[in-house]
């Protein structure tokens, strides 16, 4: 029988391997080389890429489920790779020269982004040069190429967002990342300075949100590419922190299923309080599953019926996965807090599980505090905030 999500057995096969390496990745506070061998020969680097580069055009569900899999196993890996495969689907936006010069040679080829628009551009005759300390740039130590943020102004003097892109021989990487979370998805500072872009490689955020890039439409028969590039980029975040919470919840009973307490000998791990917490996180994760795999779903309708979402369905794919993020955060603490001293340990899963779940709260996108004012607003009817991406 044909498997419905292919990619997601691939993924699957190669969990161990990644599971077993994810304390060197929080040590070596990179993606460890072997991981992406492994996830390469899987062609899930491709999810996103166009068919006419050899690409796969995965749903985003199917996607989506292989990010979580894979995130149970070691999510600073899947927090770099996820990234490296959404961006291409970033760089599908672009104009075709400019995909030509990513895969023409190179099919194989990905891409790291520090899209905040910290950039500094003088403008010059075809294009601008760029300079720039342009962090949280995950998995750059495996990427060849760069997506970089800045503003520039039009004719009229009003700014505008853009992206650029750079080949990795036009930037160093700066090995500064030393955090509490995702420390094995190497998200490094990427160091530019004077480089030429020219502009073909360049593109404004606002035409790639409202179908006016260069890339759009070059693919009409593709359904993932009639859409926004930013629900695509950012799906991953949510699909890691759901995938770190379910396998909280199995490593919680796995290491108290036997637990007892050290002075008085009495059974932790299968006592009423233990069980309370288990079933209503277990609940939570559950509901958290159920309303992204909603929100997911809804993407690939849009992009069969090549319908392109209104603000209002922006808002609420975005806001969706954000709540879900919330729960995903939510359950895992709750295990957590009462998983006993030994936890704490930095040999013990269950921590490295907890930093990573807080860090999957932490992206822009995923900022509920945000995301609410965002959906409150939409709901009521009022102007989008300006200072809310």
């Amino acid at each position: 029988m044909t498997s419905p999500n292919p990619m997601l057995d691939r993924i699957r096969a190669i969990l161990p391997d990644i599971a077993a390496r994810a304390d060197q990745a929080e040590k070596e506070r990179q993606v460890p080389a072997e991981n992406i061998r492994l996830l390469k020969q899987t062609g899930m680097h491709r999810a996103f890429q166009p068919r006419h580069y050899g690409g796969l055009e995965m749903s985003l569900p199917d996607f989506a489920q292989c990010v979580v899999a894979l995130s149970g196993a070691c999510g600073g890996t899947s927090w770099a790779f996820s990234l490296l495969c959404t961006h291409s689907h970033q760089l599908a936006m672009f104009s075709k020269q400019l995909q030509d010069e990513v895969w023409g040679q190179n099919p194989d080829a990905t891409a790291s982004s520090s899209i905040a628009p910290f950039g500094r551009t003088e403008e010059v005759e075809g294009g601008i040069l760029f300079s720039g300390e342009m962090g949280w740039s995950s998995g750059c130590d495996h990427a060849d190429w760069a997506i970089v943020g800045f503003n520039r102004f039009d004719a009229n003097g009003e700014k505008v967002y853009c992206f650029a892109v750079v080949p990795r021989q036009d930037y160093t990487i700066r090995d500064d990342w030393y955090a509490m979370g995702m420390r094995g998805s190497g998200s490094k500072t990427l160091i530019l300075d004077k480089v030429f872009v020219p502009e073909h490689r360049i593109q404004a955020a606002k035409g790639m949100m409202e179908g006016q890039s260069a890339g759009f439409g070059l693919y009409p028969d593709s359904q993932i590419f009639y859409t926004p590039y930013r629900p695509y980029f950012a799906s991953g975040f949510a699909a890691i922190s759901l995938g770190v919470a379910e396998r909280m919840l199995e490593a919680f009973k796995e290491k108290t299923r036997n637990r007892v307490r050290a002075y008085t000998g009495a059974s932790v791990g299968m006592a009423t309080p233990a069980l309370m917490r288990l079933a209503e996180s277990t609940h939570q994760v559950g509901a958290a599953r159920a309303f992204l795999e909603k929100t997911w779903e809804d993407h690939r309708v849009h992009g069969v019926a090549k319908q392109y979402p209104t603000a209002e369905t922006l808002t609420a794919w975005r806001t969706n996965q954000a709540y879900a993020v919330k729960m995903c955060i939510e359950a895992v603490d709750r295990l957590f807090s009462v998983a006993g001293a030994s936890a704490w340990f930095d040999g013990n899963e269950l921590q490295r599980l907890f930093r990573d779940s807080h860090m999957t709260g932490a992206h822009a996108y995923t900022d509920y505090d945000v995301c609410s004012q965002i959906l409150g607003r939409s709901i009521m009817g009022m102007e989008p905030d300006p200072t809310m991406i």
